[in-house]
């Protein structure tokens, strides 16, 4: 059984907190279910986009839930992740959007292999 969305970006909000971190919840989903997706931002006009990796890595490390960048570049310019945030939400209104403050760009996801 899968951990609820909303269970999860409200433990996640709590990791951040606890690093000295500021992540905000800027979007509520489905709390079943919904899809999640996490924004870091360096505060330096540069930031990260992070959404649930394909399906055929669920389970590859034995973690509920696994993140992939969802660009190329290691960084990218704030527009353009609010430009594939608002696709994302057009293809489906029930996804959750959190954002992270972090000069440092830690985003403590566990992510996919590449």
């Amino acid at each position: 059984m899968r951990l609820r969305s909303d269970f999860w970006v409200s433990a996640y909000l709590r990791r951040c907190a606890h690093e000295d971190v500021v992540a905000v919840q800027r979007r509520r989903g489905a709390a079943e279910a919904g899809a999640i997706f996490v924004k870091v931002d360096r505060l330096d006009g540069s930031c990260a986009l992070f959404g649930p990796a394909p399906q055929t890595e669920v389970g590859v490390r034995g973690v509920e839930r696994l993140w992939a960048r969802l660009h190329r570049d290691a960084w990218i310019d704030p527009a353009g992740a609010e430009e594939r945030l608002r696709r994302e939400i057009k293809f489906d209104p029930d996804l959750w959007i959190v954002e992270v403050e972090d000069r440092q760009g830690r985003d403590f996801l566990d992510l996919a292999p590449v």
